[in-house]
């Protein structure tokens, strides 16, 4: 396929992230089999959609925490959303948001949502890993095909670029120290925003690629900070797995946008199967 080709075939985020309003804390979405992992919606794809139905009354416009629980990953096409406000306040609002497919829930999560000021600065930020000097132009994108020649659609969409450092699962050479490091650009250069934040986190590969490269690496629980709107420009990360036990992992990821501010922090924990 031509870049011609993959261009053409390319859908907004916002697009494929869209919701249709059918009553009140109620809509109708579709799962796009485009943004899918061995057939499969990515976990953040379906975050960033909970996300924007959790802004359904307008009290507040921006997720601030979400944390969701992986029932059963729905198929591509369409799936159904209902959002529950718990409570309302001043500076936050929490809502209960489920994601079901015919009669079956396959993804329910809790958030807050608030509202982020323009250009947030950090007070203190010594507790992070430190930003990678290595660019975006230091990184190569990823083929949309895994070592073993499965294909992985969300890759055609979405442009992950890794440092040659931490690439060496694509030739069969993990590193071991359980780390990704690189760059996150959406299609045809839309600019992140809160939502697609939510998306973030979740868009690397399994860090566990750079200690044993394995199949899928299903998410069973998945936390997501937003903690700035992103400047224009893509984002860089930094994911790791931190422990690998009774076949889980637990992996961290930072996001950073293009002025070098932390924007987004996620945690999941997920089910791992080593050789």
């Amino acid at each position: 396929m031509t870049v011609a080709e993959r261009q053409a075939g390319r859908r907004a985020f916002s697009e494929v992230s869209e919701l249709q309003p059918i009553g009140p804390g109620r809509f109708d979405a579709e799962a796009d089999p485009a943004w899918t992992i061995g057939g499969k919606p990515n976990g953040g794809y379906l975050l960033a959609m909970l996300g924007r139905a959790a802004m359904w009354n307008g009290t507040h416009s921006h997720v601030l925490a979400a944390s969701a629980h992986y029932l059963r990953s729905p198929d591509p096409g369409p799936i159904a959303i209902e959002v529950e406000t718990l409570r309302t306040g001043r500076s936050a609002t929490q809502v209960r948001t489920r994601m079901t497919q015919g009669e079956v829930t396959c993804v329910e999560a809790l958030m807050t949502v608030s509202r982020f000021e323009a250009d947030t600065r950090s007070y203190w930020d010594a507790g992070l890993p430190k930003v990678s000097p290595v660019g975006w132009e230091g990184c190569e994108r990823l083929v949309p095909v895994l070592p073993t020649g499965q294909p992985v659609a969300i890759l055609e969409q979405v442009e992950v670029r890794l440092e040659p450092a931490t690439r060496g699962f694509t030739e069969g050479q993990p590193s071991g120290r359980g780390e990704l490091r690189g760059w996150l650009a959406l299609p045809d250069d839309e600019e992140f925003d809160p939502i697609s934040l939510l998306f973030a986190v979740d868009a690397f590969p399994p860090a566990t690629f750079d200690i044993q490269f394995t199949g899928w690496v299903p998410t069973l629980e998945l936390t997501a900070y937003i903690r700035a709107l992103p400047m224009p420009g893509p984002l860089q990360i930094v994911q790791r797995a931190q422990l690998i036990a009774a076949e889980r992992v637990d992996q961290v990821c930072y996001v950073w946008d293009s002025a070098g501010r932390l924007v987004a922090q996620g945690t999941q924990l997920a089910g791992i199967r080593l050789g």
